[in-house]
């Protein structure tokens, strides 16, 4: 692939932000499994084992990257980015399995009123350091994200994120060890809320990219796709206007009417304005088939 195309500089900046994101994991994971087995924690080895699932997200977005954005082709003619979508789909779907697992464990954990013995300072230290990289890395991995318009990529940021959010219920439960002890169900609690929140991020994350894969019509794309075409010299009217996302994109299809007295090579002029007045726009949209009726 040609290193001046958009589509490297893609590749290149998804992979630089995941390999990094992979590294932090790594070491986060492996700092909070040694402290919880030194310490006695459970809630750290559990937060370690959250760290470690995001290895699979970040995976997905490495080997993903390359297919989403290659061009069209012959069997692909629309392009690659649907399979954008299925990686968030997927990565949500681990968010949820997460959120899942978290919320489960603190339900068992308040039935069984079970007690866990305070693990000490190293290992609060270990939670709070794990808590500052993750959220780092969320914030540099959603700029990206955002820079080349990648949900996959947000996807995985948020991941970042809820596992850096589920960190903080075990450093305050830590914490409040030294403190309270007898306050051990405050750890089960906050654990609960850390689920609520990761399977709400989980489902935000899904809803867009499903919707992709559905092919569900944008209406705030569409009014604003209409609005443009409806500016081009020589349009009297616009309608049956779409739009869809595709990848970080948006694709649009319109009718426009012009003067039926015009012939067939200037009504065709008109149409070319109007999709150069489209993708042009800054409205995100990369390509409109327009539509062209006698008014």
């Amino acid at each position: 692939m040609d290193r001046k195309t958009p589509e490297f500089e893609k590749i290149r900046l998804t992979r630089l932000v995941t390999f990094a994101g992979m590294a932090v994991n790594v070491v986060t994971a492996v700092a909070k499994a040694a402290a919880g087995v030194m310490f006695s924690s459970r809630a750290l080895v559990a937060d370690a084992v959250h760290s470690a699932s995001d290895l699979v997200t970040d995976l997905a977005v490495i080997f993903g990257v390359r297919y989403w954005v290659a061009p069209a082709d012959e069997c692909h003619p629309y392009g690659h980015g649907k399979i954008e979508a299925l990686v968030t789909v997927f990565i949500s779907a681990a968010l949820a399995v997460v959120a899942w697992e978290l919320g489960a464990d603190a339900v068992r954990a308040l039935a069984s009123c079970e007690r866990r013995d305070p693990p000490g300072v190293a290992a609060f230290l270990v939670a709070v350091v794990g808590i500052v990289l993750k959220e780092a890395l969320f914030v540099w991995t959603r700029a990206v994200a955002r820079r080349i318009k990648s949900t996959a990529l947000e996807a995985n940021a948020w991941h970042h994120r809820s596992d850096a959010i589920s960190s903080i219920p075990v450093a305050a439960a830590v914490a409040l060890s030294w403190l309270l002890p007898q306050l051990w169900w405050l750890d089960s609690v906050g654990a609960l809320v850390v689920a609520a929140f990761v399977l709400h991020v989980a489902w935000s994350l899904a809803h867009p990219a499903l919707q992709e894969l559905t092919d569900a019509d944008v209406e705030s794309k569409a009014a604003a796709v209409a609005q443009v075409a409806a500016a081009v010299p020589g349009v009297k009217g616009v309608h049956k206007t779409r739009a869809r996302r595709y990848g970080g994109l948006f694709q649009a299809d319109l009718h426009i009417q012009v003067d039926a007295s015009l012939s067939v090579a200037e009504g065709h002029a008109i149409g070319h304005a109007v999709k150069d007045a489209v993708v042009g726009a800054g409205i995100d949209v990369d390509d409109a088939i327009v539509h062209v009726e006698p008014a």
